[in-house]
């Protein structure tokens, strides 16, 4: 079903359509003026695997939008099942990472200790669509390992759970 023409755009009833598609959850860091910051996005995608790179969008009100849109370098991270309370906090709750919750001992961004996969990549292009910046990472290096991912469906969290598991 389409949206009418002759009424008014329902955003509330377009919002809850795209809740149709499930999503992974992913929660990107990087290190700010303020400090090490993170930020729960489902609007995350690959782009290109040569050259590697992937996008995110962030929310142009959001309260974090100018600590990630001027971040040079940032880290996408993959969360599995058991870090949804993590996923929740990045969303809504405090945004500065703690220094038990990532790993300092590189250059890199942040890096989630506990992430399924972990993309650290340099901000290549930002593109203001619409309310949201959308941002293209080139993929410097990553790490990856298996487990069961938190996913985003219709408003709720769920799981996906590790192929032949």
């Amino acid at each position: 079903m389409s949206a009418p023409t002759d009424t008014a755009f329902d955003t509330a009833a377009y919002r809850r359509a795209l809740g149709g598609f499930a999503t992974g959850v992913c929660v990107v860091t990087a290190q700010t003026e303020e400090g090490p910051y993170g930020i729960t996005v489902n609007s995350f995608t690959s782009v290109s695997l040569n050259p590697p790179l992937v996008l995110w969008c962030l929310d142009r009100a959001s309260d974090r939008h100018n600590a990630f849109a001027t971040a040079e370098r940032f880290a996408v991270h993959m969360l599995p099942v058991e870090d949804r309370e993590m996923s929740d906090r990045f969303a809504w709750g405090v945004c500065r990472l703690s220094s038990d919750e990532f790993d300092s001992s590189s250059p890199e961004p942040p890096r989630l200790k506990n992430a399924l996969t972990r993309l650290d990549c340099d901000a290549k292009d930002r593109i203001v669509m619409g309310d949201h910046l959308t941002i293209v990472g080139a993929v410097r290096g990553f790490e990856t390992r298996p487990g069961a991912a938190l996913t985003y469906y219709r408003g709720r969290y769920g799981v996906a759970l590790e192929p032949g598991a």
